[in-house]
């Protein structure tokens, strides 16, 4: 079937029904809505898988939270490593009994789980409405000329193709239809970094597979037009998670964490929640009209080009 076909029978409920008048006041007319009312739950019964989840302190733990605090009819916490899943969800269940918690362990790059793990989801709830493809590695912490083809490469399978496996097999999902999804839509969100819009902030790998992520959500976003489904990136900056840990735990220990994150107008890291609270905004419908873009949560560290010498470019 031609793309032009398949968007034709995917279109977005703005596109079918359109964003109708709200009305007037005196003679003015009433502001027209597209998402629910942002005091309420912003995610309630959507149907959410999120990969990297494993960690205690990191981003994909910090989102599931904050998508089953807010109205998630399930959340899939999914990741490689698995030790701490199955905390994650008992947690999970103490604090939102009403929320289903699914614990997946699998490689995000490994297409057949990431199809397995979709078709669940359609199976149980007939509906995807978020995937957030968070999983990720730090990379090789090193100069280019001493990264291997086969480490560099390592590095874009997890960061870059698990992102590109996340959007293939969710958005067929998210075009899914039924009496409690009449329209097609859905978000998927892939985590970049600052490495992946500006130089000077990882490593020459990593920065390569985080600005495929962005890419991808850029070009994806033009390829689903007219159904609803939308995919943007997140690029965090220095957040203190697994991936980061020692670097914090080393300059507490030295009486130099005020250092930590100096090189942003912010002049701190941050925490997992902070991160967590924009995949929130971009998994709900308050974001109905961010498509295609690189969100950067880094403080205000992309806003600049510092410079450290010594630092990997």
């Amino acid at each position: 079937m031609s793309a032009a076909k398949q968007r034709l029978q995917a279109l977005s409920k703005q596109l079918v029904e359109g964003i109708p008048s709200a009305g007037t006041f005196e003679d003015i007319p009433k502001i027209r809505h597209v998402a629910g009312d942002s005091a309420g739950p912003r995610t309630k019964d959507k149907v959410v898988i999120i990969t990297g989840a494993n960690s205690p302190n990191g981003i994909g733990r910090a989102t599931a939270h904050q998508y089953a605090n807010n109205g998630a009819k399930a959340v899939y916490i999914c990741d490689f490593a698995s030790n701490h899943l199955e905390t994650h969800k008992r947690e999970m269940k103490s604090l939102y009994p009403n929320v289903d918690v699914h614990v997946r362990s699998f490689d995000a790059a490994d297409e057949k789980a990431v199809i397995a793990v979709i078709d669940d989801a359609l199976s149980k709830y007939g509906r995807l409405d978020i995937f957030f493809a968070n999983a990720g590695i730090v990379g090789q912490p090193k100069v280019f000329t001493e990264v291997a083809g086969d480490e560099f490469l390592e590095t874009m399978r997890v960061n870059a193709l698990g992102v590109f496996l996340a959007a293939k097999h969710a958005a067929p999902a998210m075009k899914v239809t039924s009496a409690s999804k009449p329209y097609s839509g859905g978000s998927i969100i892939g985590t970049a970094s600052v490495a992946g819009i500006r130089s000077n902030a990882g490593s020459t790998d990593y920065s390569a597979s985080k600005a495929a992520v962005v890419s991808i959500a850029q070009t994806v976003s033009y390829q689903l037009a007219g159904t609803g489904i939308r995919i943007n990136a997140i690029c965090p900056g220095l957040i203190e998670t697994g991936m980061t840990q020692t670097v914090f735990d080393r300059a507490r220990e030295r009486g130099t964490e005020r250092k930590v994150g100096q090189l942003n107008p912010l002049q701190r890291g941050a925490v997992a929640d902070e991160v967590a609270r924009v995949a929130l905004f971009l998994g709900s419908d308050e974001s109905s009209y961010v498509n295609g873009q690189a969100w950067a949560v880094c403080g205000g560290l992309s806003a600049g080009h510092p410079f450290v010498p010594g630092k990997l470019a």
